[in-house]
């Protein structure tokens, strides 16, 4: 049987009279790669943040890993995310008053896991993304592309069942941006990490396992990338 991680089934999304989204379903097997694309307005990133929990649908179920994520009270809800769903966005939202290494040790700190451990791992992590030198730097004295990279050490650090990227390289010259496309490739391949990308990029969305196509709140096509 797959390994199902993630299982958005008939997502309906409505902010007042507008209809975002209109029975959407997506699955994503653990270890793939899917790019969501589509023209603005489509309900990309909406189908996003409710896969990951930041809103709720008013229609449907979202089960990952198996729990329908649904049934669980706000507070519940809150420390699943923080275990669970790794999210990388278009802007960092890195804390600029701490170190690489304390932006990218936070969500594990938050999940109260022994403070020795979670500094070697998330040393760890900077290295896999060859940050080892700049652990003690803050936000402000690294590059735009090493400012995300921070952020996508952090969101792997609670090893989550997948991560969720918006716009991931949005902010990022062509050099950055091709790095991390490549570097999530090879993150899925050493850690079998699960990724959901929202992305305008054609060259990161071919390069995914699976490429779905979202117009007007639906889903119109589904096809393999490159």
């Amino acid at each position: 049987m797959e390994d199902i991680i993630i299982n958005a089934a008939d997502i309906h999304k409505s902010y007042g009279k507008l209809k975002v989204l209109k029975g959407v379903y997506l699955r994503v097997k653990k270890g793939e790669i899917v790019s969501i694309v589509g023209e603005s307005g489509a309900g990309k990133t909406t189908l996003l943040h409710i896969t990951g929990t930041l809103d709720r649908c008013d229609k449907g179920i979202i089960e990952i890993g198996g729990i329908n994520v649904f049934n669980y009270n706000d507070r519940q809800l809150s420390d699943f995310r923080n275990r669970s769903i790794g999210f990388v966005f278009q802007f960092h939202h890195l804390l600029p008053e701490f170190t690489a290494l304390e932006n990218v040790c936070i969500p594990a700190l938050i999940a109260r896991k022994p403070k020795k451990q979670v500094v070697g791992e998330a040393k760890e992590l900077l290295g896999l993304m060859g940050l080892s030198e700049r652990e003690e730097h803050k936000p402000g004295e690294l590059s735009g592309g090493e400012q995300q990279r921070v952020a996508v050490a952090r969101a792997l650090i609670n090893n989550p069942a997948v991560v969720l990227a918006d716009e991931p390289s949005g902010n990022l010259d062509s050099k950055n941006s091709k790095e991390l496309h490549e570097m999530f490739f090879s993150l899925r391949k050493k850690l079998n990490q699960t990724f959901v990308i929202v992305t305008h990029n054609k060259v990161l969305a071919q390069m995914a396992d699976r490429i779905v196509t979202l117009h007007d709140g639906q889903m119109i096509k589904e096809q393999t990338g490159n």
